[in-house]
């Protein structure tokens, strides 16, 4: 644990997890609060789990979730008001420990001069200049630094991008902002909950992950400034650019459904959108003898539609090969119509639903969910505009949250009406910002969110980037190409590739594979061609069958 200690009453820290509350206590920690809102990250503990392992050691517990870069006077004064009254020592964390210590700086509860608050956050190895002006009063600020092309997010869509840029020009001056330590290879964490991938094997140090040439700059965004041509950063710093490509992935919002974070990682409560919870699929799968499963998909859109029907389809062909199938019933629970969303896919799907007995409940969403009880309750739509609940029992249940952009891109002037970034689907260049591009799961364009088509759409970027920077020629367009490898049971794939409108587009001819049967090659190209393409092609700005296509 990165402790660092402002005061005797204060410490801050990165993330906690339920397994630090033992040492947390041993050194005498009498209270804990959370300044991080759930769902900020995909290997994130919900609040409830420390609560619940805190209250296990008797420490308290209190929840004051802050946005990145929004804290106010209020957040501030109630987070003096909590160490004012909360047994001492405190420890306050979030993502990076930075929040909380600007929370603790802006609270004036510490009695120290604005002098001592800095030398204090220094001493801890934070840097809280950035807070002079919000400590004592707001000034105006000039930018700290100014980049050819800023990258707000190092998800697929970003590295890839960024290594398309050096890969066409070698000197361009880039920055890329992201806050987190680890880069996930998420497309694996499907065969992570079936026992084919190791979880270790999905995740790479930012720092190996990214280009070498680029300028990682490690915080969160706070805002954005068109108008000036600057992202505003954590702390307050000011990046300007020449160009800003906008593609920070998804939140998943785990709080959505009542009773969820509070049980994920037990009870029987799972899903394969988490890093650390992919494991615990395989481990439900093979402990499972007998009941009820439930696989459960939210409105869209996510990412990776077909995600949550794989890990149906993967789980019921371990209990059919180990001999249990006919003592589970499986469920399928769809917040949509369909099974999926492109209709020349959905036969060979529906063939290993009635192979495995599957029960598919279409319009249902899941709004809440008892772990103790091993109760989930559903939501349905009726005609006439009303709806009616409905609680089933379950031993197992995969749940995939309901997903929308970050906070800080649906209250920017960058967002649509919907919140995602406005861009124009085939250039993917901002509909009002002419120097702003956006791709990944973020933007409004109406394609399949899926690696498949960040692949397809960092080289347009790149491309349209450098055009705007005057060094390249013609516009490059997207064609709202993704893919998706519906893993229908070990050793076998039903291949999805499609375009904008759901037009099937395959990329090998059908005597290769024939997306619309399972196919053994398809599943090869799963497990052992995708991986290294990711991380030694894509990511290394190799674009292999991705090259942009121009506009006429």
């Amino acid at each position: 644990m990165d402790i660092r200690k402002l005061t005797d009453a204060l410490s801050v820290s990165p993330q906690i997890r339920s397994t630090d509350l033992p040492a947390l206590r041993d050194m005498g920690f009498r209270a804990i609060i959370c300044n991080r809102p759930d769902g900020e990250g995909a290997d994130q503990p919900t609040f409830a789990e420390i609560a619940n392992a805190a209250r296990q050691h008797g420490i308290e517990s209190h929840y004051l979730p802050v946005e990145s870069g929004k804290v106010n006077d209020l957040d501030a004064a109630q987070f003096g008001a909590f160490l004012k009254a909360l047994p001492r020592p405190v420890l306050a964390y979030c993502r990076s420990g930075m929040r909380s210590a600007t929370l603790w700086a802006r609270s004036s509860a510490s009695g120290m001069s604005l002098v001592e608050i800095l030398a204090a956050g220094k001493h801890a190895g934070l840097d809280l200049s950035g807070l002079a002006r919000d400590i004592v009063a707001p000034r105006a600020g000039s930018a700290e630094e100014q980049h050819d092309v800023v990258i707000v997010g190092a998800g697929a869509a970003g590295i890839a991008t960024a290594s398309s840029l050096l890969a066409r020009a070698p000197d361009l001056d880039i920055a890329v902002i992201d806050p987190a330590d680890v880069h996930y290879y998420q497309p694996g964490w499907t065969m992570v909950g079936a026992g084919v991938f190791r979880p270790q094997a999905t995740a790479r140090l930012m720092a190996e992950a990214l280009p070498r040439k680029v300028h990682w700059l490690k915080a969160a965004v706070a805002a954005f400034a068109p108008a000036d041509n600057a992202v505003i950063l954590e702390g307050c710093r000011v990046v300007k650019y020449r160009q800003l490509v906008v593609c920070p992935g998804l939140k998943l919002d785990w709080n959505a459904i009542e009773g969820l974070p509070g049980t994920l990682g037990r009870n029987g409560v799972t899903s394969n959108y988490r890093y650390d919870l992919a494991p615990y699929t395989w481990q439900l799968v093979q402990q499972l003898r007998g009941g009820r499963a439930l696989f459960t998909q939210p409105p869209m859109p996510i990412k990776c539609a077909g995600a949550p029907q794989k890990a149906m389809y993967l789980s019921s062909n371990h209990w059919q090969r180990t001999g249990r199938l006919g003592h589970i019933h499986v469920e399928f629970f769809n917040a949509g119509a369909a099974l999926f969303g492109v209709a020349d896919y959905v036969p060979a799907l529906m063939r290993y639903v009635e192979r495995y007995g599957i029960n598919l409940n279409f319009g249902f969403n899941l709004t809440a969910i008892d772990g103790e009880a091993k109760r989930a309750t559903f939501t349905r739509a009726l005609a006439g505009g009303d709806s009616e609940t409905f609680e089933t029992a379950f031993d197992m249940i995969h749940v995939v949250p309901p997903q929308k952009s970050p906070d800080f891109i649906r209250v920017s002037p960058l967002a649509d009406a919907a919140g995602w970034v406005d861009v124009d689907q085939s250039t993917l260049r901002h509909k009002v910002y002419e120097n702003i591009f956006g791709l990944g799961d973020a933007t409004n364009t109406p394609n399949a969110k899926t690696a498949a088509a960040a692949r397809k759409q960092a080289p347009v970027v790149a491309h349209n980037v450098l055009a705007a920077l005057g060094t390249a020629m013609g516009a490059a367009t997207y064609d709202g190409y993704g893919s998706c490898p519906l893993t229908v049971e070990r050793g076998k794939i039903v291949l999805a590739e499609f375009l904008y409108g759901g037009k099937v587009a395959p990329t090998f001819p059908a005597w290769l594979i024939n997306g619309k049967k399972p196919s053994r090659l398809a599943w090869l190209l799963k497990e052992r061609i995708l991986p290294p393409l990711y991380w030694s092609g894509m990511l290394k700005g190799r674009e292999w069958l991705a090259r942009p296509q121009m506009a006429d």
